[in-house]
């Protein structure tokens, strides 16, 4: 049964900024709040957490099905996430309004200063869009849900909505943490099968939810973290943590993206039945090829050259049984 991916559409307006922002920031004007950055280039990219999710898992072959609300301008990047596998029916279409959009300049560190305009994304809460009742019958059921970052009421939704269906459920925060409160923090991660979060967010939500990491470990089936170029760390309630390392060799192009191309590949190997361990490494190497190209959408995915990190990072044991997961790749 096919993978629903609920949060954000987006586009992306990436620059690079040929310095280090906190030289811009520094000494007497922190209480600044007006700062000036010279940036060069200028790359316009199809984006946002939910859809950059379903475009990977659309490459990798799961036929995932995208749940969102976007603007009347969303016209060619539907064209697009159909040409990658992407079912989009259950996008919801506002007229006279935008497609939420992501400003993101990157210094020479990798360190980044975004604005984001919702737009279209406050719809994803009204009644307009799709139910997961609605969705599951026209697609003949559901086997996953995604609840990735969006409109917090929309968030809430869709984790009530999975609860009374009896859907699995993954719950991704991400940069909504800020922006839940606490009570309904811990209600969205509260019996997820799975809890993904980087460090920084893992920090957070411990902090705005003032549960414990044992606490939060007792609500969820697994916590993954992704620890940047130290790998990813995965936690289970009565188990020691497990870390799988990152892939090393990678010339990073731009960074956004990444994180959503390792959901995108652990998500479709926990699918098939992968242990998180070998799941995580099918999210790492999809990782490595997001980090090498601009752009959260554009990265190309060559199943040899897939299976070749995979077993130059990680054996000919993991090569083979992720051979047996990315079958129907694009």
């Amino acid at each position: 049964m096919p993978i629903a991916v609920t949060g954000v559409i987006a586009m992306d307006h990436l620059m690079t900024f040929p310095g280090r922002f906190p030289e811009r920031s520094a000494g007497d004007r922190l209480h600044v709040a007006s700062l000036a950055f010279l940036a060069e280039g200028l790359e316009i990219r199809r984006g946002g957490g939910g859809a950059n999710i379903a475009f990977g898992l659309g490459r990798l072959g799961l036929d995932p099905v995208l749940i969102g609300a976007v603007g009347s301008d969303f016209a060619d990047y539907q064209v697009w996430l159909k040409q990658h596998g992407v079912d989009t029916e259950s996008v919801l279409v506002v007229p006279g309004e935008h497609t939420a959009r992501h400003v993101c300049t990157t210094d020479v560190e990798g360190e980044r200063v975004s604005t984001f305009r919702p737009g279209a994304m406050g719809a994803a809460a009204t009644p307009s869009l799709p139910s997961l009742r609605s969705v599951a019958e026209r697609t003949g059921g559901l086997g996953l849900v995604v609840v990735a970052p969006g409109d917090p009421a929309a968030m809430l939704r869709h984790t009530e909505e999975c609860r009374a269906l009896g859907l699995p459920f993954v719950a991704h925060p991400s940069w909504q943490i800020g922006g839940m409160d606490r009570a309904d923090l811990k209600y969205l991660v509260s019996g997820t099968s799975c809890l993904l979060t980087n460090e920084d967010e893992s920090a957070r939500l411990m902090e705005s939810t003032g549960l414990s990491r044992p606490q939060i470990l007792d609500r969820v089936g697994a916590w993954v973290t992704t620890l940047g170029a130290a790998g990813v760390r995965i936690e289970r309630g009565g188990h020691e943590p497990s870390l799988v390392p990152a892939i090393g060799s990678v010339t990073v192009a731009e960074p956004s993206g990444a994180g959503d191309a390792f959901r995108a590949g652990f998500l479709a190997g926990a699918a098939q039945g992968a242990p998180p361990e070998r799941a995580a490494q099918l999210g790492c190497v999809l990782a490595s090829f997001a980090l090498e190209t601009t752009g959260t959408q554009e990265y190309a995915l060559d199943v040899r050259r897939l299976l070749n990190r995979v077993r130059e990072a990680y054996g000919h044991t993991a090569a083979a049984a992720v051979r047996r997961l990315v079958t129907y790749a694009a």
